[in-house]
């Protein structure tokens, strides 16, 4: 049985973009307290409860990687997920369009308070983190360099490359057009604008590989591409997906770099001086982060890093346990990471 969500209360906070009087961050715990901590934030579109377009549990269990019977795993929401402090559930004033901008620094040093004022965590042994997730784990050894031991960064990067930021426009563009977005004020379910933003999304998911690969969909599960993008992509973003939580945690991820907390925006100088060791592993068809990112990143941790590529052709969703065989290699590579010296 999963663990329930519980929820700390961080009294006034501030963010990139103002403060909130009264920030909230939701977290799950998996296993025994006195084993070593492992962090999984999630990953846009991810929650803790599962019922996003992923969950954790992925990666999370007594038959996986990260086992609650050998680790003490702490699972993160990201703020504007719908579960830690979000457009769709802050009161007024800053409700909806009303709610700041967030930076990943401001995720981290949220994360970091429950860690050590709320589970009395002092070391934390890895942390895990697919896509923004990824990013995330990055943040992690930068602004606490004696604290993060290990870091694992699977479909992600330690900045947001322009590349990404421009498709980002896209599906952004799409719902802020759309008839019934009204500027974030909508009284019900923007239908045309999310349902826009999920198609916008679809194509970069997977990328043109996976496409060839998996024409079969349209005859067995899915009778035609339409099908497909209607039942996965705009369902999977109108189910408990709010517009303005969407274009929050959009923003966080476009803002993406670890270089600013401490460098000035010089990438080479900042990861440079990680402490931590690294797993940085890119799927070979990922649109959003490719490999070539990567291989830079790990030449920049100056033998702190190992590359590892996902030969998948799965795209981005490869590091989200959308397959079993990429699931596998991921758990396998991970494994023998967390078990090293």
């Amino acid at each position: 049985m999963s663990p329930q969500t519980q929820f700390y209360h961080h009294g006034r906070y501030r963010l990139q973009g103002g403060s909130l009087p009264d920030a909230v961050t939701a977290y799950r715990t998996y296993g025994d307290p006195k084993n070593p901590c492992i962090v999984f934030p999630t990953c846009y579109g991810g929650k803790l409860d599962n019922t996003g377009l992923l969950g954790q549990e992925y990666l999370v269990g007594n038959d996986k990687v990260l086992n609650p019977a050998h680790y003490h795993v702490v699972t993160f929401a990201l703020f504007s997920n719908g579960e830690s402090s979000s457009p769709s559930n802050t009161p007024a004033p800053y409700n909806g369009p009303y709610f700041p901008a967030v930076s990943y620094e401001d995720n981290i040093r949220a994360q970091y308070d429950v860690l050590t004022k709320v589970l009395g965590i002092t070391e934390v042994f890895c942390v895990v983190g697919f896509s923004m997730g990824g990013q995330q784990a990055y943040y992690w050894p930068v602004l606490y360099p004696d604290f993060v031991k290990r870091f694992i960064c699977i479909c992600g990067s330690a900045r947001t490359s322009p590349h990404n930021q421009c498709f980002l426009e896209g599906p952004k563009a799409a719902l802020v057009a759309s008839k019934d977005f009204d500027d974030g004020h909508y009284k019900s379910i923007p239908q045309h604008g999310i349902r826009a933003f999920g198609r916008v999304y679809s194509a970069w998911a997977y990328g043109q590989a996976w496409f060839r690969q998996h024409q079969h969909l349209y005859d067995g599960l899915y009778p035609d591409l339409n099908t497909f993008l209607r039942e996965q992509w705009e369902l999977g973003f109108l189910n408990g997906w709010d517009a303005n939580d969407l274009l929050t945690l959009l923003s966080t991820w476009q803002n993406g770099d670890v270089s600013r907390i401490r460098d000035g925006g010089d990438l080479k100088k900042c990861l440079g001086v990680i402490k931590a060791k690294g797993l940085i592993m890119p799927s070979k068809t990922d649109l959003y982060f490719p490999p070539e990112d990567s291989e830079l990143e790990v030449e920049y941790l100056q033998g702190k890093g190992r590359l590892v590529v996902i030969d998948s052709v799965w795209g981005h969703m490869a590091g989200g346990g959308s397959n079993a065989k990429d699931l596998e290699f991921m758990q396998s590579e991970i494994k023998k990471f967390l078990s090293e010296n």
